[in-house]
């Protein structure tokens, strides 16, 4: 019998899943060849090298990191000097020992202000902690009702809600239903609804009622925000601290009044 032979080898085959032909299997006399998936690990990705954008886009360019040829100068004062080369910038900048820094890099020419940047960048970053610290956070409190409530326990809910509002907090108040109350939501979106009426001088309804699985939720909305609401706290409490004072004041001097009167 004739064995047949390839005068060339087949192309090798890729296998589902392949990417490199790792794996050759040559049959024998016909030169074919099979090629296995590629079951190697990928290689790992190099990193990319971080840069500080952020530095980047806080950071003024200052000095001779400044690279233009003339700048519309403002001075130490606020006072506006015109367009000037740059050499003259930079001149008057250290005369005055002081530095030079690109306020407005986009604007044409440039607007550079003579200034303490070591200071510039302090007071920045005091008032950004300071914005940070005052930062109005709204928290999303829950209160939670039955839809057959008594009257004490709303109330008692109620009244914890409109504390909630009063301090800057949005209310989340929710009604679980229990078997067959969920065939009756109508009487839930009521029951909200006069919730909402109840505390309307401290709150509004930023989400009506609405089903959330086996329960309804509704979201109100504080009329005022945190920082206005901590700020009257605060003046509230110095009131009644200036208030309280008085009174041990007045009845001191009622005290000694008394005293003196009986020695008479």
């Amino acid at each position: 019998m004739r064995k047949w032979r390839f005068s060339h080898p087949a192309p090798p085959l890729r296998l589902p899943g392949s990417c490199h032909p790792v794996v050759h299997a040559t049959a024998k006399g016909c030169g074919l060849h099979v090629c296995g998936p590629d079951l190697r690990p990928p290689l790992p990705r190099e990193r990319p090298t971080l840069r500080s954008e952020e530095q980047a886009i806080s950071d003024p360019r200052t000095n001779d990191k400044i690279r233009v040829t003339e700048v519309r100068l403002v001075g130490a004062s606020g006072e506006q000097v015109g367009v000037v080369p740059i050499e003259t910038a930079l001149r008057l900048a250290a005369d005055a020992d002081l530095d030079l820094v690109e306020v407005a890099p986009n604007s044409k020419p440039p607007v550079a202000k003579i200034m303490d940047f070591g200071k510039f960048k302090y007071e920045a970053a005091q008032k950004a902690k300071e914005a940070r610290r005052n930062q109005a956070n709204t928290i999303l409190k829950e209160v939670r009702f039955r839809l057959k409530i008594d009257k004490h326990d709303y109330e008692t809910k109620t009244k914890r809600a409109v504390g909630f509002l009063a301090q800057g907090d949005k209310v989340k108040a929710m009604i679980l239903f229990r078997g067959r109350e969920q065939s009756r939501p109508e009487q839930g979106v009521r029951l909200l609804q006069q919730f909402a009426e109840d505390i309307a001088e401290y709150g509004i309804v930023e989400s009506n009622p609405r089903i959330d699985g086996r329960n309804m939720v509704m979201v109100i909305a504080p009329l005022k925000n945190k920082s206005d609401a901590k700020a009257e706290q605060n003046a509230r409490r110095a009131e009644e601290k200036a208030t309280r004072k008085a009174d041990k004041s007045n009845e001191a001097a009622a005290d000694s009044a008394d005293s003196a009167k009986a020695s008479e």
